[in-house]
């Protein structure tokens, strides 16, 4: 299909418009196994968050205990046993690293604080409103759900959405692009008839002065 017939009249495919590379590839199901073992893993989570009554700090916990369990009885057993240890890597963070993700913070940050004061001192109203907006959407979508069924839905909806847009590609933008003209003829008759029935108010009310 040329770029012209595409929806929105774009150059990129939808796989470029992903960034054309392994992630572009999960979300497309391109690489099936890894995307199968995504949502697993995904409804896996929510399962164990939503009906076991398990919360993530209690989760986290029990994982992390019974890591250090196991680790320590087989440390404890090689040295008995003359048996190697058990073979971690070493944890260190170079001062290089730190150094890296402290000056992506700080910047991030700092934007974000730019930002917050040009709301706040009302120099930026469209982006008042857009926060405002976006704000308020959260807040009735926090209502209505939480945040881990929120967060597995929406996961759902990035590996499928689009997948499904991709295969069909040609018959959705073909019926977005008649719905989109249709959509304008109609406004185009409704505009036509508006406009004539007040130039005729206007000339009536002409006729009467």
């Amino acid at each position: 299909m040329g770029s012209s017939s595409r929806l929105f009249n774009r150059q990129r495919t939808v796989h470029e418009i992903f960034g054309g590379g392994f992630v572009a590839d999960v979300i497309l199901w391109r690489q099936m196994n890894i995307t199968i073992g995504v949502l697993l893993a995904a409804l896996s989570s929510w399962v164990v968050f939503e009906r076991s009554g398990y919360t993530l700090l209690s989760l986290v916990s029990s994982v992390l205990l019974l890591l250090a369990v196991i680790l320590f009885l087989w440390a404890k057993s090689a040295a008995i046993l003359n048996r190697p240890p058990p073979p971690l890597p070493r944890l260190h963070l170079s001062e290089e690293t730190v150094t890296e993700v402290a000056s992506l913070i700080r910047t991030r940050v700092n934007a974000l604080l730019s930002i917050s004061q040009d709301i706040a001192l009302g120099k930026d109203t469209k982006l008042f409103l857009k926060v405002a907006a976006y704000l308020l959407l959260i807040s009735v979508v926090g209502v209505l759900t939480d945040f881990l069924t929120l967060g597995y839905a929406s996961l759902l909806i990035v590996l499928t959405i689009p997948a499904l847009y991709e295969r069909y590609e040609d018959y959705l933008d073909r019926y977005a692009e008649m719905v989109f003209k249709k959509s304008h003829q109609l406004y185009l008759k409704f505009d036509a008839e508006c406009t004539g029935r007040v130039r005729k108010w206007i000339l009536e009310r002409q006729k009467l002065s």
